[in-house]
């Protein structure tokens, strides 16, 4: 089965990295799949992701502990450690978690770092369906810069696809619906690691189980699209993202060069979304335990934007801290339906720090995207004509409800700085 076949619609769901960095528990997993399953799924978000350091007994925040002992079992795969994730005892493994996030009507995911642990290819341990050892198929010149865990496995080596179809053989047996590849779509030392993109989509059918494949970090480079969308669900367009305004102005730069990439099957990814109460124990973004540094309005914006591109959505926060306000972005259902089912969603003008965006509704509407990123109010504008709109229309502000209308030339709106205005004309 092709990965095209699913995820058709932008994957959602909610990863524990923002908010617990390398170190959640099973309980935070546990109770954040409730929350989703009580207050989100109904508004299509299903997927609750394990990020890294499962392996690790002793992660602590999001600030990796160099070269230390990582849970593996015999065939050089990668184990959850019991003292964080309980339910794994005995060789479980993530079967009885991802049961339970079934049992939610939920999908369960999983972090997993590219390559096989340098402690395998260290004490040359066993790789399963092969003759091959750990060790015949590291790659020692392929690491990762920000953490130790891995070497890189070479592709060209005999074994190396024995590898890595063991490892989803037991991610299929654990039930796993969602694998976020790290340290591969995007490098500070080498290129995008194709070869090994190749092994693991080839793993994934050959285990049987659509598992959808997300890559990370990025930024992936945009003439890699093609082989992206052929090989990866979800691929990232930029570095770990923050509630930082400089990065979220940054983000239409790279909305604008990937625009026209998406298709059903592969999404261009805008990272995850750091909302809500989020740096519990991750202390990477230049912050601790805090609640997001944008304002409403850059929230808004970030939504929007996310939404009209069509990236995946990950919420980032402690769901079970969310307030009224965080709740309401997430369950927008006129801001969801443009993100489930619009298209062809592009920059319509960027005139100094006033910028539209459109895109096609499937029952003959369009969505108008207005942003301000500037530091003053000021009025944005669009023209029906530039919309691709002739005749007068109705339009409604999909944040606030307000109608508008009948709108017989042109949109304009005074906005706020960093703020965005969704009309949907009709």
């Amino acid at each position: 089965m092709s990965h095209l076949q699913y995820a058709k619609t932008p994957p959602m769901g909610w990863n524990s990295w923002d908010c617990y960095g390398a170190a959640v528990t099973e309980q935070e997993i546990r109770g954040n799949a409730e929350y989703m399953a009580a207050n989100l799924k109904s508004f299509g978000w299903e997927y609750v992701v394990v990020d890294i350091q499962w392996y690790e007994p002793g992660a602590i925040s999001s600030q990796y502990r160099p070269f230390v002992p990582l849970e593996m079992d015999e065939y050089s795969r990668l184990m959850p450690a019991v003292n964080r994730f309980p339910s794994a005892e005995g060789g479980k493994g993530f079967l009885p978690l991802s049961d339970y996030v079934h049992s939610l009507g939920l999908k369960f995911g999983i972090h997993l770092m590219r390559g096989i642990p340098r402690q395998a290819a260290h004490a040359a341990t066993p790789v399963k369906g092969s003759a091959a050892t750990a060790r015949d198929i590291a790659h020692p010149n392929s690491i990762c810069p920000w953490n130790t865990d891995m070497y890189g496995v070479d592709a060209a080596k005999e074994g190396a696809q024995a590898y890595y179809n063991s490892l989803f053989e037991l991610y299929a047996e654990w039930g796993v619906d969602f694998v976020k590849v790290d340290d591969i779509a995007a490098s500070r030392l080498y290129d995008t690691h194709q070869p090994e993109i190749e092994l693991i989509q080839n793993a994934i059918r050959h285990c049987g189980r659509p598992m959808v494949l997300s890559l990370s970090p990025g930024p992936a480079p945009v003439s890699y699209g093609d082989f992206l969308g052929q090989h990866a669900n979800m691929w990232r367009i930029t570095d770990d993202f923050w509630d930082h305004w400089d990065l979220l102005l940054d983000m239409f730069d790279r909305c604008e060069a990937w625009a026209g990439k998406a298709e059903a099957g592969s999404w261009p990814d805008c990272d995850m979304l750091p909302l809500g109460h989020i740096g519990i124990r991750s202390v990477d973004g230049g912050g601790a335990d805090r609640w997001t540094r944008f304002t409403p309005d850059e929230q808004v914006t970030m939504m929007t934007l996310w939404s009209i591109f069509r990236s995946p959505l990950f919420f980032g926060g402690e769901l079970r801290d969310n307030d009224a306000w965080t709740l309401s972005l997430l369950t927008n259902p006129d801001v969801l339906e443009m993100h489930r089912n619009s298209n062809g969603a592009g920059l319509i003008s960027r005139a100094g720090d006033r910028v539209v965006w459109t895109a096609e509704g499937d029952s003959g509407c369009r969505y108008a995207a207005m942003f301000n990123t500037g530091e003053n109010t000021q009025k944005v504008s669009v023209t029906l004509a530039e919309l691709g709109l002739e005749r007068p229309v109705t339009a409604r502000e999909l944040w606030s409800g307000a109608e508008v209308g009948p709108v017989q030339d042109q949109l304009a709106c005074e906005i706020a700085p960093h703020g965005t205005v969704l009309y949907r004309l009709a």
